[in-house]
């Protein structure tokens, strides 16, 4: 293939601090049979405020409720425990029995973590990458993964996101050269793909971005979504946001367990949970349209935010970008290989959706398009 280059090595294997032999240590195993209900401690990587912490809630709440009160999973925010970037430590040696959070957080435990939701993913939207995790290896890909650093997490991948914004500015960006020198915040694969286009980025977890806009760390950054956004700040540090980006358009959620504590389930608990997480999933993106939608407005009409929509032209330079930075992993056997499996689905998924399915734009504007015009000329 030729998005690659270079012969690929074998991945080295690292180990986590502990190690899945502290894990089966520090976590009791759950005797067949136990009385009561059995307790885990989990932590998000979100501040409590925001919508993503409020999404954690909600699978904890679904798996309490459909085992009767078996099993009683409680949800600590970003920081209650540890730091968001350390929750798959975390869970992995059994400081934490689970954990919500996004794999691009695991980036610089493995590069190749990033490629569930960092990057263009192929012309892929969030649920096709889901789709090719359940259906089309990405699973046992990624348990090869976590297998190759020594982590002792069971994980699910689940919540589709939108197409994230390419971020919080304080003019509008018109071309690739504006990036140049731009103190920038972003995550994972993204890292390497807005440091080739000159920005000096830094990446921060949710809870830290706004704060460092305000004191003039950064001169922009993104994080996710209208709701979020709004939630954590960012119409007070800035009044330009801008749409539609391809540095995290396919990007989902992850539920992890720690595997010994996950493995010692009963398996209807463990069935309970994998049905669970597929419910999530779908509540999850019923409440992001609601709710971001919602927002969006609110953010243009209470707080004068304006959306721009990003230059085809800053588009084209991400991709040249990413396709450099993915390059220089050639020697990572493991990112080469999932590449190569997402780049084979692909093909045929982005086709077969493109062909398929509908434009909205031309009901939209058959619908709402006059009125719309009369509210901009206000």
């Amino acid at each position: 293939m030729d998005f690659l280059k270079g012969k690929p090595a074998g991945v080295k294997r690292r180990t986590f601090i502990g190690g899945a032999a502290a894990a089966a240590l520090g976590v009791p195993m759950i005797a067949k049979g136990q009385a009561g209900p059995i307790s885990m401690r989990w932590q998000s990587t979100w501040p409590a405020k925001d919508i993503f912490h409020e999404y954690a809630l909600d699978f904890a709440k679904k798996v309490n409720d459909m085992t009767g009160g078996d099993l009683k999973i409680e949800v600590l925010p970003a920081g209650a425990v540890v730091p968001a970037f350390g929750l798959l430590d975390a869970v992995s040696k059994g400081t934490l029995d689970g954990g919500h959070g996004v794999l691009v957080y695991h980036y610089g435990k493995q590069n190749a973590l990033a490629l569930w939701g960092s990057g263009p993913a192929f012309g892929m939207d969030a649920n096709m990458l889901l789709s090719w995790h359940r259906y089309g290896g990405g699973k046992e890909l990624l348990n090869k993964l976590y297998a190759s650093i020594g982590a002792n997490v069971v994980s699910f991948p689940y919540g589709p996101m939108p197409t994230q914004p390419l971020g919080w500015f304080k003019k509008p960006v018109t071309k690739a050269a504006d990036f140049k020198g731009l103190k920038y915040r972003t995550v994972g694969i993204s890292i390497d793909l807005f440091t080739a286009m000159g920005a000096a980025v830094n990446a921060l977890p949710g809870g830290e971005i706004v704060p460092a806009i305000d004191r003039g760390l950064l001169d922009a950054a993104e994080f996710n979504n209208a709701t979020s956004d709004r939630i954590l700040g960012f119409p007070d540090v800035s009044k330009i946001c801008m749409l539609q980006s391809y540095h995290q358009n396919a990007e989902q959620f992850e539920i992890t367990f720690n595997k010994t504590k996950y493995d010692a389930l009963p398996p209807k608990m463990k069935s309970i949970i994998e049905n669970a997480v597929d419910a999530a999933s779908a509540d999850m993106s019923w409440k992001a349209v609601d709710r971001y939608s919602r927002d969006y407005i609110e953010m243009q009409e209470k707080q004068g935010v304006k959306f721009y929509i990003t230059p085809p032209a800053i588009l084209q330079a991400q991709l040249e970008a990413y396709d450099a930075a993915t390059a220089k992993r050639s020697d990572n056997a493991l990112f080469v290989e999932i590449m190569e499996s997402q780049h084979k689905f692909a093909e045929r998924a982005v086709r077969w959706e493109m062909d398929t399915v509908v434009p909205r734009r031309m009901a939209y504007n058959h619908y709402f398009g006059k009125k719309q015009a009369a509210a901009e000329k206000k």
